[in-house]
This record gives C-alpha cells, structure tokens and sequence, in this order.
C-alpha cells in the first residue's frame, strides 16, 4: 500500500490529484489520509478524514502497514513528532515540497526543521527549491524530480486574440500576506488612470488580510480594482485567466505554481521577483518572465511569447506526470 498524507483544506489542488492517481494506477494500491478536525465524508473510496491530532494511532498503523508513505506538503508539527518517534518511516517517505511549508526557516518550528534532515526523498521539479534545503536545513536526501499535481498541466484553452481596449491586470493568487498585494497596487497607482482593470484572486486564505487588500485597492485604484472573493468553478476560472494580460506576482518564494504554469500557457505576460526560485526555474527553461523590479519600465512592453507556450505544452502535459509519478511508485 501507497499511503498519501495530505491536508483536507487544499481541496482544489489535492482532490484532482486523488483522481489523477485513481484513473492512472490501481487505485487499490492507494491509500489517502486527508487531515481535518471536521467529520467530512470522502467523496473517493479510497480517501479517509482523520485529525492529526487526535487520532495518532490510526496514522501511525497506516505509515506501518504502508511501502511508501508520500507527504503532500509539511503542514503538521504532530506528524513530525510521529516521524521522529518512528525513525524508520523516513526510509519510505517522501516529501513533496510546497513551498510554504519549508521556506524561512526562522518561522518554521524546531520539530519540523529536525524532520526535514531525516527525510530521505525530497520530489520537486525545482532544483533551486532543493538548493535551499541543503543551504538553509543541511539535508542529505535525493530530490526526485516530479511537478506534482494535475493543476499543473497545460490546459488547451481557446485564446484568439479578442480586439479590446481595457489591458486586464492579475495581481497575486490569494488572500496571503505573501503575495505584498499592497507593494504591487502602490506600482500599479501610477497607471490609475490608464486603460486598465486590476484583479485580485483573494477567495483562498486569510480573510481578514483579504478584507484589507479590498480596502487598500478600492481605495487607490477606486473602481479599477475588482477583488474576487468567491471561489469559482475551475472551467470559469480559466476562462477568467484567458482574458488576464499582465499577471504579477510578487512572493519572495516559490508559489502560486499553478496558476503561473497555466497563464504562461495561455501565452500570457508573467512578473517575478528575482529572487524567488522560479525565476531561476524558468530561466532555465528559456521560458520568458518578466522583473518585478522593472516594472514601472516594461508594463505595457510587447513581446511575442508564443515559445513559452510551446515549452509548457511540451512539458506539462498529463503523459509527463504519469510518467514521473510511476518513476516515484516503482522505487
């Protein structure tokens, strides 16, 4: 049996990836543990939700019993605690690295930082994500290189150029204080009277913040500034990014992957900051995105982007993420 720990809150990167496991391998072979406090009924056979914290026998049986045991993200100090009170687990873990759960250290628990040394698989299609780990954690693990999730994948979605004049603006994907809304709106306050509308993605995450960031946006870019607080089926939310221009992200860190992946294959304008490990990441892959620090200079730049299509196509397809995940199972 193939044990999957993964957080019941990200549903709509988690769920599809259930279904991605069952329709491509035998779903028999496949066990997922989804950690919630609340009672929620799984929609799939082979899916049960558990919490963490008050039901530890039930996960330490199942990482017993369990050939391999695949961490979607490190999101609980108690399944650290569980790990490091069962060292011999860390020979069938492996870890799939999200971001949030590794990045800056120095907010990250003492538990955690421990178990991070321990883990001997590290999968992340992110080289430079693994750089970090053994700059930052001193790990000695192997990375496996994998992109993870189904919110991955290329998606063909019909991007005809439409003849308009107003220039569509994404800023961040979430009600995160990590996406600095408010340093890309302060950017953006130059071109407040220009042809434009600003979007805000803010249905996942913290809402308070997110109350904040409406605020401050209604405030500086008065009815150009539209944020979206409800979270929307994944067909209409594809179809809004089809008809983003500009997105801008502004993380110091890996995130917002799938949403980046997706819009540069729509052929679509991408801002990053420098310093997050998927500038490097792209730039690798000749993929062209755009510097935050120059924004001001290159926003309403042209430029023909048609090869990052091509280049996401071709590597984020669905044949490329069975392929990885069953180099992954087979070990």
């Amino acid at each position: 049996m193939i044990l999957h720990i993964m957080a019941d809150s990200s549903k709509h990167i988690n769920y599809p990836f259930i279904e991605f496991v069952n329709n491509h391998f035998d779903k028999n072979e496949h066990f997922f543990i989804l950690c919630s406090a609340e009672k929620n009924i799984s929609k799939f056979e082979n899916a049960i939700t558990k919490d963490i914290f008050t039901q530890e026998e039930f996960f330490i049986k199942n990482m017993k019993k369990a050939k391999q045991i695949i961490l979607h993200g490190l999101w609980y100090d108690k399944l650290c605690e569980i790990l490091l009170n069962n060292e011999k687990f860390f020979e069938k873990t492996y870890w799939v690295m999200w971001g949030g759960d590794f990045y800056f250290p120095e907010k990250q628990s003492e538990i955690k930082k421990e178990t991070i040394k321990h883990i001997k698989f590290f999968v992340t299609e992110n080289k430079w994500d693994y750089k970090y780990l053994i700059n930052k954690y001193s790990i000695k693990g192997k990375r496996i290189n994998c992109f993870a999730y189904p919110s991955n994948i290329y998606k063909e979605i019909n991007t005809r150029l439409k003849k308009k004049s107003i220039i569509n603006i994404q800023i961040g994907n979430s009600a995160d204080p990590t996406n600095n809304h408010k340093d890309i709106l302060n950017k953006l306050y130059k071109y407040k009277n220009k042809n434009i509308r600003v979007y805000a993605p803010l249905s996942y995450g913290d809402t308070i913040y997110a109350e904040k960031i409406i605020k401050y946006g209604k405030n500086l870019m008065k009815n150009k500034f539209i944020p979206i607080k409800k979270i929307i089926p994944l067909k209409n939310y594809l179809n809004f990014l089809s008809n983003i221009d500009i997105a801008i992200f502004a993380h110091e860190r890996q995130q917002a992957f799938g949403n980046i992946i997706t819009l540069l294959g729509m052929g679509k304008k991408i801002y990053l900051k420098p310093n997050n490990s998927l500038w490097k990441y792209f730039q690798e892959k000749e993929i062209i995105v755009y510097d935050y620090n120059n924004l001001e200079n290159t926003l309403f730049e042209k430029k023909d982007l048609s090869k990052n299509v091509e280049i996401i196509k071709f590597y984020f397809s669905i044949e490329n993420l069975k392929a990885q995940w069953e180099n992954i199972f087979i070990i």
